[in-house]
């Protein structure tokens, strides 16, 4: 199976339909194709091959797009990188999976050994392709699961290990969330999430359903104003921070989003502020969803009724979830069992049958299940603070604080925000003997230089002493 393969036979009959728009630019569903098809026979000449582990550094747009396909369509490996990343960050990704090709745009990586990569699929100039050397290749059962993409979302000492997809489970999983999502080639689409972090059940389920993507994220929010005015969006895949923008804007009325029939709220936390605010200017509800890229979408709340905000919703019906542990009000960890669930973790290898628990997924997150089985999250992953959908791991970014030269030890944690979800926030205790000598600007600069920008903390404030329980661990 290949999920390049099945997005070509389920939109055979959608080739003259508008698949992507960007700006000025739009493609058929023939022209995606075809231009997908293209870039492909560019790669192979360029050595790219099935199974290998080729890392896509671009900004978001339809290159994008076509570029993911082609390397599907070789039964080669996804493996997105972010350009929001630093550079530290980005080596620690190519090493970490073992990166054997790295497709990226002229700006977002040194061109040292890199060739240029000529294709007429490509709707802009200036990408280059660098083979890189790898010593020590996958073990066995990576070249016997089918792999179409690894997920790498931590940075330089984050838990992540690199989670790796089928593309059976692509299909599968796609397919599980289209049963609450509902996805038709009737769709207009406004996307506005970075591709990095989310593309295998929104995008790749788009395209399989011959919707119309209409991209709308490099001149948020005037892009996706007109997306909602002239495209006429039927169908929003957003955060709630580009919500609230959404709601304080005058360019839009309550009439506005009349064509929208569902608007998706997914990455962080809604609040009650911008659920209230969203639902009395446009007068409908948003739809929260519940997204684990080791698992896929199981929940959506396609609820209307107000007692159920804050919930994710029931299970989607190829999905179980179980509560651990319960406490006196229900609250205990969130298992998951369904379909599409991850094949392994790639860096240290862990193969499924060793990662979940008799069949189901433990989360780490904690939540309870009322009686009408809707699920309500009640805190997220120990530690992990969740910036605008971003994960932020403490550890990292202290490791970064640390080598500050006047900088003794520290801790980053967050701050909950009614926009962005969670602030990173940190407190610095300074080597003996220096007071007075740290300049805050300039450790601010310093973690830009090594850090993803939505890493580094809002605010550094400098206290005298750090709380660490009796083994001598940061108390958080």
């Amino acid at each position: 199976m290949n999920v390049y393969r099945i997005i070509k036979q389920e939109t055979e009959g959608f080739a003259g339909k508008t698949a992507v728009v960007d700006g000025d630019c739009e493609l058929s569903y023939g022209q995606l194709i075809s231009s997908a098809d293209g870039i492909a026979a560019a790669l192979h000449e360029n050595g790219v091959r099935p199974f290998h582990r080729v890392g896509i550094l671009l900004e978001d747009g339809i290159d994008y797009i076509t570029i993911s396909l082609a390397v599907l369509s070789l039964s080669a490996v996804v493996v997105p990188v972010s350009q929001e990343q630093s550079p530290d960050e980005i080596k620690t990704i190519l090493d970490r999976i073992a990166v054997d090709i790295l497709i990226f745009a002229k700006g977002l990586y040194g061109l040292d050994d890199a060739r240029s990569l000529q294709s007429k699929g490509f709707q802009k100039a200036g990408y280059y392709i660098q083979k890189r050397d790898v010593k020590e290749k996958p073990c066995k059962e990576y070249y016997e699961i089918n792999p179409a993409f690894i997920r790498f979302s931590s940075g330089t000492t984050g838990a992540s290990k690199g989670v790796v997809l089928s593309h059976e489970g692509i299909i599968e999983r796609t397919g599980a969330a289209d049963k609450g999502l509902r996805i038709t080639s009737a769709d207009t689409i406004l996307w506005v999430l970075s591709m990095s972090f989310h593309f295998v059940v929104s995008i790749l389920l788009f395209l399989r359903r011959a919707a119309t993507i209409v991209l709308c994220s490099r001149y948020f929010p005037e892009s996706l104003i007109e997306g909602i005015t002239k495209q006429k969006g039927t169908f929003i895949y957003a955060s709630p921070f580009h919500y609230s923008v959404l709601t304080h804007s005058e360019l839009l009325s309550p009439e506005s989003l009349n064509n929208v029939r569902l608007a998706v709220s997914t990455a962080i936390k809604l609040t009650d502020t911008i659920a209230d605010g969203f639902f009395a200017k446009f007068g409908f509800e948003l739809t929260e969803a519940y997204g684990i890229i080791e698992v896929g979408l199981p929940f959506i709340n396609l609820s209307a009724d107000k007692s159920k905000r804050g919930a994710v919703g029931r299970a989607l019906p190829d999905y179980e979830v179980a509560i651990s542990d319960k406490d006196k009000e229900g609250v205990g960890e969130i298992y998951i069992k369904g379909k599409g669930l991850l094949e392994a973790y790639f860096s240290p290898w862990q193969n499924r049958q060793s990662i979940l628990e008799d069949g189901w997924f433990k989360t780490g997150d904690f939540g309870k299940v009322d009686e009408d089985g809707c699920l309500t999250i009640v805190g997220r992953r120990k530690n992990v603070i969740n910036f605008l959908g971003m994960k932020i791991f403490p550890d990292e970014v202290e490791a970064v604080i640390n080598q500050y030269p006047v900088v003794a030890e520290s801790v980053v944690y967050g701050a909950a925000h009614p926009v962005y979800g969670w602030l990173p926030l940190a407190r610095i205790v300074l080597k003996e003997g220096t007071a007075g000598e740290v300049d805050l600007e300039d450790l601010r600069r310093f973690c830009y230089r090594r850090l993803a920008k939505y890493k580094v903390p809002k605010e550094f404030e400098c206290t005298d002493r750090i709380p660490k329980t009796p083994s001598g661990k940061i108390k958080r």
